[in-house]
């Protein structure tokens, strides 16, 4: 992402960090389940998301910029997902295009 000119680096940073987690967990993990026409889950207690515990450490860079400060939001969100299918695709062949990206889709995909 190219936010221009950084004039609050630790918001950048945090910015970029929390949008990995938002990311991954949409890429990955969450899901809403419909039973008998409602959706089953009502809380964040039987809706899964990534936890701190479930991240490694996640590392960003910024890289110096002349241009004008455009600032920052969760726009790094939107191209997790798509990176772990390009990543999937290298490495076997194959595409994922469903999410979330479960092991049993996985498997399905590589069969």
């Amino acid at each position: 992402m190219d936010p221009g000119q950084i004039i609050q680096p630790e918001n950048v940073h945090a910015q970029l960090e929390s949008a990995v987690v938002y990311g991954l967990s949409a890429a990955l993990i969450e899901e809403l389940q419909i039973r008998n026409g409602a959706i089953a889950q009502s809380n964040f207690d039987d809706y899964k998301v990534l936890r701190m515990s479930d991240m490694s450490e996640i590392h960003t860079r910024i890289v110096a910029s002349d241009a004008a400060p455009t600032g920052m939001g969760e726009i790094g969100v939107v191209s997790v997902a798509p990176a772990i299918a390009n990543a999937m695709f290298q490495l076997t062949g194959k595409r994922l295009r469903a999410l979330p990206m479960s092991p049993t889709r996985v498997e399905s995909a590589l069969a």
